[in-house]
């Protein structure tokens, strides 16, 4: 059977609003990405077409003529699935199916259903699952078919008279709770891990960047792994970790995110807010950015937004790194223009994760980067004490060492926050070096 046959035929609608000159995209780009985002769920794209909507109406987002001309596009193709790329109200949504006999989908659905096929751990289709009941709970009357139904019920399971809907929404919010109280575990677990990581700390990079921006191919490259890498929106969900040595001889771990989008759903910045707390512990953020898109500038607005939604902090946000990605896919004159602006500001560089250009000129930036958040300070300590000196030459950066066989005097680079942990953990006195 021919796979493109098999797919689900698809219908792509991005509303044009009456203020649309003042949003900071062209509609044309928003359905270039809304069929993008269809796709990553190997829909069968029939039709896709932005539609001017003069004035929304609260029962159908648009009005009757336009309903009608949409009416017969779906049946001229045949079309099964018709996603708005835009918001629905449970209302709105009941009656486009109604009217166009398809299943309709809104943008905020689309990305559930991409995060439910692609979450690959355990606690990634547990954030999934929570976010997609969130969601559904509100649009009780929409999906269920049997709501006018009554039934009777035994004290706690249901009394006389509960509607079907009101039992459905009984049995979400019972299974919000269990899936929470399992996420609750996993939030301890990596708490726990991330205390052991501090106690021999290395400095955490974070990878963040719009979806499709590069992130994972970089990383690939950065750390050698296989975290997979395609052309495609939401290709990886699960974020992963790898030590890397730097070129100064000093190990960081570098994390891989998943990416962002614009009107990324709310529930799902609630859901995956644990899976990002490696981002707001980060000591220092890769912001990549597919330079080669028409949209880079408006992406990146939308990955900052969603980092304060977050929590991070600006201080975090203002030394984040910017990492121009995907020179290749530029010609030269386009390329000069990015390496030009490169230059012109601190902290940002110019790379191509697939060729690898500039890379290893990333990484002695975000070496440099590192340590200029560090003090010099000396510290004494006994030689006999191992513990702290194995600590001080992983967590800090070695510079000297003087001192007779009994006492040890050493000059070293070193974090504020690694400073206090050493000082707290192993009691002795840091004085400034001379």
């Amino acid at each position: 059977m021919n796979t493109e046959e098999a797919a689900t035929r698809a219908f792509v609608i991005h509303p044009v609003m009456p203020d649309w000159k003042q949003a900071s995209r062209l509609p044309e780009n928003r359905l270039e990405e809304a069929v993008g985002l269809a796709e990553a769920l190997n829909l069968n794209i029939v039709v896709s077409s932005p539609v001017l909507v003069k004035t929304p109406r609260p029962a159908t987002l648009f009005g009757t003529g336009k309903l009608e001309e949409l009416k017969g596009t779906v049946a001229e193709n045949d079309v099964e699935l018709v996603i708005i790329d835009g918001t629905l109200t449970p209302v709105q949504q009941r009656n486009l199916e109604t009217a166009l006999k398809a299943k309709v989908l809104d943008r905020t659905g689309l990305i559930l259903e991409i995060f439910g096929e692609r979450a690959g751990t355990a606690e990634g289709v547990l954030q999934v699952e929570h976010a997609h009941l969130s969601y559904q709970k509100s649009r009780l009357v929409r999906s269920w078919t049997h709501l006018e139904r009554q039934r009777g019920g035994l004290g706690f399971v249901g009394g006389p008279g509960e509607t079907q809907i009101e039992a459905d929404r009984r049995m979400i919010d019972e299974r919000l709770v269990r899936i929470e109280r399992k996420l609750e575990k996993v939030v301890r677990t990596r708490t726990l891990h991330r205390k052991k990581r501090k106690k021999a700390p290395l400095p955490v990079v974070a990878l963040v960047g719009y979806t499709n921006a590069g992130k994972s191919t970089l990383f690939n490259r950065i750390t050698g792994g296989k975290v997979l890498a395609k052309d495609m929106l939401f290709a990886t969900l699960d974020p992963t970790m790898r030590s890397v040595e730097l070129p100064n001889g000093r190990e960081a771990i570098f994390s891989d995110t998943v990416g962002f989008i614009s009107d990324l759903p709310t529930q799902l910045i609630a859901a995956f807010r644990a899976t990002l707390e490696e981002v707001l512990e980060a000591d220092l953020i890769l912001h990549v950015r597919d330079i080669s898109s028409d949209e880079t500038a408006a992406q990146a607005q939308d990955v900052v937004s969603v980092l304060r939604d977050l929590g991070v902090e600006e201080a975090t946000l203002n030394g984040a790194i910017e990492v121009y990605n995907k020179t290749d896919m530029l010609d030269a004159e386009a390329r000069q223009a990015w390496e030009n602006e490169a230059a012109r500001r601190d902290g940002a560089i110019c790379v191509s994760a697939l060729s690898g250009q500039g890379v290893d000129a990333l990484l002695a930036l975000v070496a440099g980067t590192l340590a200029a958040a560090e003090t010099v300070v000396r510290i004494d300590l006994p030689a006999s004490d191992g513990a702290a000196l194995a600590w001080l030459y992983e967590a800090a950066d070695v510079r000297d060492v003087t001192g007779e066989d009994a006492t040890m005097s050493l000059t070293v680079s070193i974090s504020d926050a690694d400073a206090q942990r050493f000082v707290k953990r192993f009691g002795y006195a840091l004085s400034e070096s001379d």
